[in-house]
């Protein structure tokens, strides 16, 4: 599993294009105050916070992690979202009741909180699948 892993992160940074890497960037910043697992080329990790941002001389969009402390771009790693098909009845309920309410910002921070990949990332193959229990505490 460990090559697999290796393989789909060398794939991703090879063939993201500069849309996908932006959107990937914004997609994550939203989702850090839930605590986004990750899994880079070299170790499994959990983003807890982006304290740092720049753009370097190629391009690449470069971010700060301060736990542990080290920087590096959004296609270097992977993050892990719960499939929308993976909705409890009770989690459906709630979504369906927040769309009625027409307010997208609090429908998309209530996915982001729950980790749900409403953008399509994991068939795109951006995104690794959560598996069952990853995000216990939502």
């Amino acid at each position: 599993m460990r090559k697999e892993l290796l393989k789909s992160n060398r794939t991703i940074e090879n063939n993201m294009t500069n849309e996908e890497k932006e959107l990937l960037l914004k997609d994550l910043c939203a989702r850090l105050p839930y605590g986004v697992k990750a899994s880079s080329q070299t170790s499994h990790l959990e983003i807890n916070t982006i304290d740092g941002y720049f753009v370097d001389g190629d391009g690449s969009k470069m971010f700060h992690l301060s736990e542990p402390d080290f920087w590096q771009t959004v296609d270097c790693f992977q993050y892990y979202l719960r499939p929308m098909s993976s909705m409890t009845d009770k989690e459906k309920d709630k979504y369906d009741r927040l769309v009625m309410c027409n307010a997208s910002w609090v429908v998309n921070d209530w996915l982001n909180s729950h980790h749900l990949d409403y953008r399509g990332f994991i068939p795109k193959g951006l995104a690794l699948e959560a598996t069952e229990g990853m995000y216990k505490n939502i």
